[in-house]
């Protein structure tokens, strides 16, 4: 475990809050806050102060979605399981092997959540976000399927580390929709992943290197889709104590109409980092464990589908080909096909409860989404002569039919 670069022991001051919002008649919602060291998991007064030991310490959210009680049920197995399987008596050997842990963790859940749903037949179509923050040492790891966020405030600068598994993110990075039209956006509550929808999901493990007085903020979709970033700023930056953050933050989304269940964790990294520098990178960055790709440097636009990563920069072209919108996830959250291209979606039927507020059954959800045309085989006749042919056959077994009944 590399922590020379370390002054001492990480001291972090955390709280955590969620609430149902204006609209849902239930929350769906479920938070972890967990120090793995001491093997206490909550929010009581003595574990909103800790240091991070040799285990580490956890954070976590996850956005439930289903519809009656399934969500909730999810959302509270994703952040169980994840505890369950970071919880370990044997100390991580360096950070890797903590970061392999922390995304066999997610993956775990979303096998198990899969399971569950399949097993009893209320739950069907259950599902989660599961945007989950770890640390060992100055290197903090964050674990995400779906579109809750994480973000870090560092000075007066706060910036998005982790990048949303939705079709509108998609859209924007495809540049077939810019920022302002994403708010209006229809189908701006589809997410490309979530655990429970399959039996394997991909998970996106992307790295921040702490310096002294940064803030994390976990949250779901009820606060970043109801409060501008720039009011997250203000707040994160105008409320010292996580409590009071916490509060602000959900009351504003409240205020602003509070269309979901909101759940937000602010944490601040008081001691044990190393001061902020000029030179440092802030920004969404992959990580790779040592058997696959390298680490992609902070900043640099990567899809989050593997098999179009570069280890270089692509040319002009290449990088537009690549950004043409090819989902093989699951998509969620869809009731039709959509124009461009998603057009020509297939669907299978199952129901999902969805961000927009109002009762009702959700839209289905999406499996496979492709912008090849569907070519139907035909006999190459004109329809007049098929229409023909078939009233001919028609009349000829009836007729037979009265001969044999004769």
């Amino acid at each position: 475990m590399d922590t020379a670069a370390q002054p001492g022991p990480i001291r972090i001051r955390v709280f955590g809050r969620t609430d149902v919002g204006q609209i849902r008649e239930h929350n769906e919602d479920n938070f972890l806050v967990a120090n793995l060291s001491t093997g206490r998991r909550g929010l009581m007064a003595e574990d909103r102060e800790q240091l991070v030991g040799p285990h580490g310490t956890v954070f976590g959210v996850c956005d439930g979605m289903g519809g009656a009680a399934a969500g909730e049920v999810a959302s509270q197995l994703a952040v169980d399981i994840v505890y369950e399987q970071l919880t370990s008596d044997e100390v991580p050997a360096h950070r890797d092997e903590f970061a392999r842990r922390l995304v066999r963790a997610v993956e775990v859940a979303g096998a198990r959540i899969f399971h569950e749903a399949r097993a009893d037949r209320s739950r069907r179509g259950m599902g989660t976000t599961a945007t989950v923050a770890a640390l060992l040492d100055a290197r903090l790891f964050i674990a995400q399927v779906g579109d809750s966020r994480a973000y870090i405030l560092r000075g007066d600068r706060l910036v998005q580390v982790s990048r949303d598994q939705s079709l509108v993110n998609q859209l924007i990075e495809a540049g077939q929709l810019t920022e302002e039209e994403a708010e209006t956006f229809e189908h701006n509550n589809i997410i490309l992943q979530a655990l429970g929808t399959s039996e394997t999901v991909q998970v996106d493990l992307t790295y921040v290197d702490l310096r002294r007085g940064d803030v994390l903020l976990l949250c779901s979709d009820g606060l970043s889709g109801m409060i501008r970033s720039d009011e997250i700023r203000e707040v994160l930056m105008n409320y010292e104590d996580p409590l009071m953050a916490c509060k602000e933050l959900t009351d504003r989304a409240n205020a602003a109409g509070g269309h979901d269940n909101i759940t937000v964790i602010v944490a601040r990294f008081v001691d044990g980092l190393s001061d902020p520098s000029p030179t440092d990178e802030l920004g969404y960055a992959k990580y790779a464990l040592p058997d696959g790709q390298p680490p992609v440097e902070s900043g640099e636009r990567v899809s989050t589908h593997p098999e179009l990563m570069q280890t270089s920069p692509p040319s002009e072209e290449a990088e537009r080909e690549q950004r043409r919108l090819r989902v093989s996830y699951t998509m969620v959250g869809v009731a039709t096909p959509f124009p461009g291209p998603a057009e020509g979606a297939a669907q299978d039927g199952q129901p999902r409860e969805t961000p927009a507020p109002g009762p009702g059954p959700g839209p289905e959800r999406v499996e496979h989404v492709v912008d090849d045309p569907v070519v139907l085989p035909t006999t190459g006749l004109a329809p007049r002569t098929v229409g023909a042919l078939v009233v001919t056959a028609m009349v000829l077994v009836t007729v037979l039919g009265f001969v044999l009944l004769r």
